[in-house]
């Protein structure tokens, strides 16, 4: 019977290795998050101080690389927005659990749990976009003038926008009302600069804007609602425009300055007379 002896250190290192590799968990709920192009992959649970985790990526068809923020690291997501170089691709990740940077193994595999498809240009979430009002001259027609969404991705040292990957697929989807009213109309622009028209003069009109993508699948189409944008009404009330707190304010600081206004007369007055009194009793009487 042959015996080999390993020199004690070595034995314990491969102990701690051979024990450790063995026991590291699987990632979980691995899920793609993007908006804007911005794409983070999350998965879960956090590491313990055993173990860490290292992503691998690939388009579908490609060899798998590797983003040098996410190799043994012990966090949670990892940014793969520089890192997916083409938006009309489709992606897998996958999260491995692997040894902490600068431990030993002998494992040339290590456990891993693969993403779901992603596909940029088709997944990714569009933010709201921004956008300004002009009323014209006769107060008939208002014009939108609305702002791309920046999206995380470059080209030639140019950030780009989210008209710059969708070109003319990108349409906007413009819902506006009469305010105060609850009867709302729709309408779509391939335009930055949209022009809602035979709107009743001088009253006031709401907007919400919307990026429409109408290549997408249904439940991606549309991106988030912009903030809602109200023109001025040329016939609101001044309790339509200040609230009663307000007006309630304005009018005790009204009366208070007038009441102030009167007892300075008032005093003034008075004080006069006392004067005119007493320069008429200092004056002497003509001797008869």
């Amino acid at each position: 019977m042959v015996t080999i002896r390993l020199p004690a250190a070595l034995f314990v290192i491969y102990l701690l290795t051979h024990s450790a590799s063995g026991s590291y968990p699987r990632a979980q709920n691995v899920t793609w998050r993007s908006t804007n192009f911005k794409t983070i992959l999350t998965w879960e649970p956090k590491p313990s101080a055993d173990y860490s985790y290292t992503v691998e990526f690939s388009a579908i068809g490609r060899d798998k690389e590797r983003n040098p923020h996410c190799i043994r690291s012990t966090a949670t997501m990892c940014d793969l927005s520089v890192s997916l170089t083409d938006p009309n691709a489709c992606y897998t990740a996958d999260v491995l659990s692997t040894p902490l940077l600068g431990e030993l193994t002998e494992l040339t595999e290590f456990p891993n749990t693969a993403s779901p498809r992603f596909c940029p240009s088709k997944d990714t979430e569009i933010g709201r976009p921004d956008f300004k009002l002009k009323v014209s001259e006769d107060k008939k027609n208002t014009t939108l003038y609305v702002s791309d969404p920046i999206t995380a991705l470059f080209k030639d040292g140019h950030q780009q926008t989210i008209r710059d990957i969708f070109s003319e697929q990108l349409q906007y989807k413009v819902t506006y009302w009469r305010n105060k009213s609850s009867g709302k109309k729709v309408l779509y622009s391939n335009s930055n600069e949209i022009e809602v028209k035979d709107l009743d003069r001088g009253e006031s009109y709401c907007f919400n804007v919307q990026a429409y993508i109408p290549s997408r699948d249904t439940d991606k189409q549309l991106g988030e609602m912009s903030q809602t944008q109200c023109s001025k009404d040329d016939n609101e009330s001044i309790f339509e425009v200040y609230s009663i707190g307000v007006i309630a304010a304005a009018i005790f600081l009204i009366l208070l300055l007038i009441g102030f206004i009167i007892a300075i007369t008032v005093v003034c007055i008075k004080r006069r007379k006392n004067a005119l009194q007493k320069e008429k009793e200092e004056v002497p009487l003509n001797r008869v």
